[in-house]
C-alpha cells in the first residue's frame, strides 16, 4: 500500500491518481474528508489527519510500502517557518514510529541552502531531518519554479493590461508543471529504485524568462506585445497581503524571489533527459491559463 499526503493538492492528487491507475492500493491523507471523496470514488482509502499530528500520521503510515510527503501551503500563517517545522517534526516522528522504509518528498530548487531563500529554507530543514532517519530510504524531488505560480497574472492582465511580478524580466528560470512533478513522484514510488538519501532535480521542459512567459500568455489570449513589469517589493507585499497572505508569508515569498534573481537559488544539475519533463509552458497556458481568462470573461 502507498500513502499519499496532500492528496487534494496539485502534486499529491496526481500521485494518487497515477498509482490508482496502476491498480495499486492507495491511502490518501487530508484534513477534509469531503475533498477526498473523488479519490475514494476511484478506489482510494481516505484517512483524515492534520500533518502536524504525529500520532494520526503514524496510524496513516502504518503498513505503507512507501509514502509521498510534502509540507502543505499555509499562506495565512503568521509564522510559516514555524508551521513548516511542526510538520517536519510530526512527519519524521511518524515515519520512525511506523517504520516506513521508503519515502518520496516534494522539495525545491534551492533546498541545498539553509537560509536567505524564503520558504525553501523550511524544505532544507525537511530534507535534513528526514535524512537523519537511519532506516529510511528517501528521495527528495527538488522541483523547479511551478508554472502554477503564474496563475495570478490572469488578474493582473485583466486589471492592468500587463503581467506584474518580483522576478527580473530577463532571468532564465527553470519552470515545471505540477502534473509533471506528480508523475515523477508516482514513478519513483512504483519503481522504488532509490536507496539511502538522494536528491533529484526536476527542471521542467525548458528555461524561460518572465518576458517570454508573458509573451506566451499574450499570444494565447490575443494580446500580442503584452508587457511584463518588475514591481517594487513594497507594492508587491501590499498586493500579496490583500489576497489573504500573511505579512510573514509575503516577506518570505519576496525573499525567495530575491534569491532567484541573485542566483542564490538555482539548479545544481545540468539539464539532461533525466531531469527534463514534458509539459511546455505553451501547453500549460492553453490547458490551464486560457480557461481562466475565458471563465472570467463569461462571468
Amino acid at each position: 500500500m502507498f500513502v499519499v499526503a496532500g492528496a487534494t493538492g496539485n502534486t499529491g492528487n496526481v500521485v494518487a491518481r497515477n498509482l490508482l491507475e496502476k491498480g495499486e492500493k492507495v491511502r490518501v491523507i487530508g484534513r477534509d474528508l469531503e475533498r477526498l471523496k473523488a479519490l475514494v470514488a476511484d478506489g482510494a482509502e481516505a484517512f483524515q489527519a492534520d500533518l502536524t499530528d504525529t500520532f494520526a500520521l503514524a496510524r496513516a503510515f502504518a503498513g505503507a510500502k512507501a509514502v509521498y510527503l510534502l509540507i502543505p501551503p499555509n499562506v495565512s500563517s503568521p509564522d510559516f517557518r514555524g508551521f513548516q517545522n511542526r510538520v517536519t517534526q510530526a512527519i519524521a516522528s511518524a515515519l520512525q514510529s511506523a517504520r516506513v522504509s521508503h519515502a518520496v518528498t516534494l522539495s525545491s530548487i534551492g533546498a541545498d541552502k539553509p537560509d536567505n531563500n524564503g520558504p525553501v529554507a523550511g524544505l532544507h530543514e525537511f530534507e535534513e531531518r528526514l535524512n537523519r532517519l537511519v532506516d529510511l530510504n528517501v528521495l527528495h524531488l527538488r522541483a523547479a519554479y511551478f508554472m502554477e505560480n503564474t496563475f495570478p497574472q490572469v488578474g493582473n492582465i485583466e486589471k492592468f493590461s500587463m503581467a506584474i511580478g518580483a522576478l527580473d524580466p530577463d532571468l532564465k528560470l527553470a519552470m515545471i508543471a505540477a502534473q509533471d512533478v506528480g508523475a515523477a513522484a508516482a514513478d519513483a514510488l512504483l519503481n522504488l529504485n532509490f536507496r539511502h538519501k538522494q536528491t533529484r532535480e526536476l527542471l521542467g521542459e525548458r528555461d524561460l524568462t518572465m518576458r517570454e512567459v508573458t509573451q506566451i500568455i499574450g499570444n494565447a489570449i490575443d494580446k500580442p506585445g503584452l508587457p511584463y513589469v518588475q514591481a517594487e517589493d513594497d507594492q508587491l507585499r501590499a498586493a500579496l497581503i490583500r489576497t489573504g497572505m500573511s505579512l510573514n508569508m509575503a516577506d518570505l515569498v519576496l525573499e525567495m524571489a530575491g534569491a532567484l534573481n541573485s542566483g542564490h537559488m538555482r539548479p545544481l544539475e545540468t539539464r539532461s533527459p533525466e531531469n527534463t519533463t514534458p509539459t511546455s509552458y505553451e501547453r500549460f497556458v492553453e490547458e490551464q491559463v486560457v480557461p481562466l481568462f475565458e471563465g472570467s470573461a463569461a462571468a
